[in-house]
């Protein structure tokens, strides 16, 4: 499956709409805590590839598993801890620390891939990353200052996803230039295996409503098992700092979700460094659309 540069864009935008999903619904719970949370939208990611890949790459895509590849293990342990720290950092703080924080994968993503892949990134990227920075900083900055206990611990378990992130990209973009064509979207499923597995110990006794089982399924689906796949094809058009600001659309997308299904209204200043944010991501692309159509 290969996309165009346009359809990769677009497709990304729509799995940044899906992703954002996660923190309204999880507002929704009623009994379901921590480790239990991440546990059942991993067990239902994992059921839903089950089902998704042999429908998508026909049943042949099990004896094609690269299991010999260390990108692929690689790549199913970043998974792996975006899925766990994302739910935990959740049941942790409010919606918009944990996106804000997670904000920061262009910076980490730029630093890696021109450290390790000696990328040269184009003046524009580097003034979409600086000025998405700046929105950062905003926003984290109106955060601080309300006080919020768990606020610190929940933005450290968040900064766990950006890191994971910025690697996944990255290995992405490294096996395609060993020449590796390797069919790295099993990692998806790779990943949410490690994360049940390894909440499972932590999520006892199971404490989780019929309610929220079902809620959780739809996340399972929905929120990362068709965007997260859809995203790895992404990532073999798109370069990876380019992945990363489009995934800062999950921040904008999250947040608004937040505020409007479950009551968590943003301060003015996280709504100007969110608007600051998509700038950013806006004008990138229309100037990478620009040049390649000159």
């Amino acid at each position: 499956m290969r996309l165009t540069h346009g359809l990769a864009v677009w497709t990304m935008v729509g799995c940044t709409a899906l992703w954002s999903m996660a923190g309204v619904v999880t507002r929704h719970l009623e009994q379901a805590r921590s480790f239990e949370v991440t546990f059942w939208r991993s067990f239902f990611t994992v059921a839903s590839l089950l089902v998704i890949l042999p429908l998508w790459q026909g049943r042949s895509v099990w004896s094609r598993l690269p299991l010999r590849s260390r990108y692929f293990w690689y790549s199913g342990i970043c998974w792996s801890v975006m899925f766990t720290a994302f739910m935990v950092a959740l049941t942790l703080t409010a919606v918009a620390n944990v996106l804000i924080t997670m904000a920061v994968g262009p910076l980490l993503t730029a630093l890696i891939t021109r450290v390790f892949l000696g990328h040269r990134l184009p003046a524009r990227t580097w003034v979409a990353i600086a000025l998405a920075g700046i929105g950062i900083a905003w926003m984290y900055g109106s955060q601080l200052s309300l006080g919020d206990p768990n606020f610190l611990i929940g933005s450290l378990v968040a900064l766990c996803v950006p890191i994971a992130g910025s690697v996944q990209w990255t290995l992405t973009q490294k096996s395609q230039s060993e020449g590796q064509s390797l069919d790295l979207v099993p990692s998806v499923m790779l990943g949410a295996l490690m994360s049940t597995l390894l909440t499972l110990p932590m999520s006892m006794p199971f404490q989780a409503s019929a309610h929220d089982v079902g809620l959780l399924a739809l996340l399972g689906l929905f929120q990362l098992a068709i965007p997260c796949a859809l995203s790895v094809v992404c990532a073999r058009v798109l370069k990876a700092p380019e992945v990363a600001l489009l995934a800062l659309l999950e921040i904008v997308f999250g947040i608004a979700l937040a505020w409007w299904g479950a009551n968590e209204a943003p301060q003015l200043s996280v709504l100007f460094g969110g608007a600051l944010v998509l700038g950013a991501l806006l004008l990138n692309e229309w100037l990478g659309w620009s040049q390649n159509n000159v």
